[in-house]
Order: C-alpha cells, then sequence, then structure tokens
C-alpha cells in the first residue's frame, strides 16, 4: 500500500494514464482514416473508460451496493472479466498498431505503441492478480470468457471486412460475401445481449424461459450460420481477389484476416454449444 492506494487500485492508475497517453498521441498524429486505426482508438477509449468506472467504484466503496442490488454474482468477478477483455482488446491494439503504423523512422507512432503495450502489461498484471482470487461466477469464467470473445472477434470481423471493402464497395458485391456479412451480423447482437442477462439481477424478472436453453438455440444457429461464412468467405473472397487486376496488397491481408477469425470465432460457438450441452445436462 502507498498513498492509501492498494496494488490493484495503483495498476489501474497506470491504465488509466497509459491507455490515455496512447489515445492522446494517436490523435496529436492526425485524424485516423484507417479502419484499423479506429479499432485501436476505440481500445484504448474502452480501457481508459473501464478502468476510470472500476476506480471510482471501488475507491468511493460503491462496489458492495452494486454487488447487492445489480449483480447476480461478485464485483469481483464482473472486474476480472472486464479486465481479461480489455488486455484482450488491448493485446490486439498493440499487435495491429505496430504492423499497420510502426515504422523505424516513425518515432510518434513509436511512443504511442510502446504506451499502448505498457497499458496492456498493466491490465494483464490486474487480470491476473483478480484472477488469483478465483472469483466466483460468470464473467471471469470459462462461459463468460467465450461469450465475450465471441464478440471480440466477430469485432476483429467487422474491421476487416469494411477495410477490404473501403473504396471498392461500388466495384464488386458478391453475393457469397454480401451473406457472411450478414452472418456476421446476425450472430453478433445475440451474443452480446446474453452476457448482461448473466450479470443482472433484473433480468430475472423480465426472463420468460431458461436461459441455457435460449443459448442452446444461439449457439446451434451460430454454428450453422458460421459454418456457411467459413466455407462462403473464402470461395468467393480469393476468387474475386485474383480477379481484381486493381487490388492492392492489404486487401489480400483483409481477406486473410476474416477468414481465419470466422474459423476461430466457428470453434468458439461450437465450444460454448458443447459446455451448454454439459450444463443443461447436468441440471437433469
Amino acid at each position: 500500500m502507498s498513498c492509501g492506494l492498494s496494488l490493484n487500485q495503483t495498476s489501474r492508475i497506470l491504465e488509466v494514464i497509459f491507455c490515455a497517453l496512447s489515445l492522446i498521441i494517436s490523435i496529436f498524429r492526425g485524424p485516423m482514416y484507417s479502419p484499423y486505426g479506429i479499432w485501436c482508438e476505440f481500445v484504448w477509449v474502452f480501457g481508459l473508460i473501464v478502468a476510470v468506472v472500476i476506480f471510482v467504484v471501488e475507491k468511493c466503496l460503491v462496489d458492495k451496493l452494486i454487488e447487492l442490488l445489480v449483480l447476480k454474482h461478485s464485483w469481483n468477478d464482473l472486474s476480472c472479466g472486464l479486465s481479461l477483455l480489455s488486455s484482450l482488446m488491448l493485446l490486439s491494439a498493440c499487435l495491429i498498431y505496430c504492423a499497420k503504423f510502426v515504422c523505424a523512422i516513425c518515432v510518434v507512432d513509436i511512443i504511442c505503441a510502446i504506451a499502448s503495450i505498457l497499458a496492456l502489461a498493466a491490465y494483464v498484471v490486474d487480470a491476473v492478480m483478480l484472477k488469483l482470487k478465483c472469483p466466483a461466477g460468470y464473467l471471469s469464467n470459462l462461459r463468460g470468457i467465450l461469450r465475450f470473445s465471441q464478440a471480440f472477434v466477430a469485432c476483429l470481423i467487422f474491421t476487416a471486412v469494411y477495410s477490404y471493402f473501403k473504396g471498392v464497395e461500388n466495384q464488386f458485391r458478391p453475393g457469397g460475401m454480401i451473406w457472411c456479412i450478414v452472418v456476421y451480423v446476425v450472430c453478433f447482437p445475440p451474443t452480446v445481449m446474453v452476457i448482461p442477462s448473466h450479470l443482472q439481477k433484473c433480468v430475472d424478472l423480465l426472463r420468460c424461459c431458461d436461459l441455457n436453453k435460449l443459448e442452446l438455440v444461439l449457439d446451434i444457429v451460430a454454428v450453422a450460420l458460421y459454418v456457411s461464412a467459413a466455407i462462403i468467405w473464402p470461395v468467393f473472397g480469393y476468387k474475386h481477389y485474383r480477379r481484381d487486376s486493381k487490388t492492392n496488397d492489404y486487401r489480400f491481408h483483409d481477406l486473410n484476416l476474416v477468414t481465419t477469425m470466422t474459423y476461430v470465432n466457428l470453434g468458439l460457438y461450437l465450444a460454448d454449444l458443447v459446455w451448454t450441452l454439459i450444463v443443461i445436462c447436468k441440471k437433469r
């Protein structure tokens, strides 16, 4: 303890400082037009907000009140889950920013990347300390981690899809790839909506059926849709890439990223489907 701050609170302050520093430097370098740059800025804003909110709530001793009135599980579960999610998002931002913007003579971008890496380090330390407490709940354990990972991967897919079609969206609109975009969009909102339903007590009053059965239906539909996208996106994407002589190399990387993340999310939905079946079978 130093100056009345615990180790977790010190980590929160470092998270705020480095996320804010990354964001300020990024804004200072000029307007961000790249979808990947916008994603990085969004991640830094998200990490900043999460750190500030958790720090203020815990410093003002409101966490127990929120746990009593709002949360189905503990406050530690929520803070641990948000720290894990922020760490995952910051890892993607660090990798993307270093790959897309950092070069040997880009001093500002190098400083921005270093600040982002330090923010990631602070979040990882914080997440590990919270996870070692083994909080009981949803968000900090396997089912919650699977859910927010699905949403996170979907966001990366949206970013890569937007980058892939940016500037050429009026030149070609292959039906197969449009179907894949529909798949990604349709699966995203239910995945996000499931998470608060496991966290808030008030949702219990509105629930008219078993949440596990609803999740089972969601997973079955999502797996079926993602199987179609995993087949159709590479077929149409690589075919149109080869036939388009004006295509730049960066669009090929976008195509690869969407393909890879589609298979990753398919695996996450399959794992969640199996886990949901196990939970339902245990209840019988």
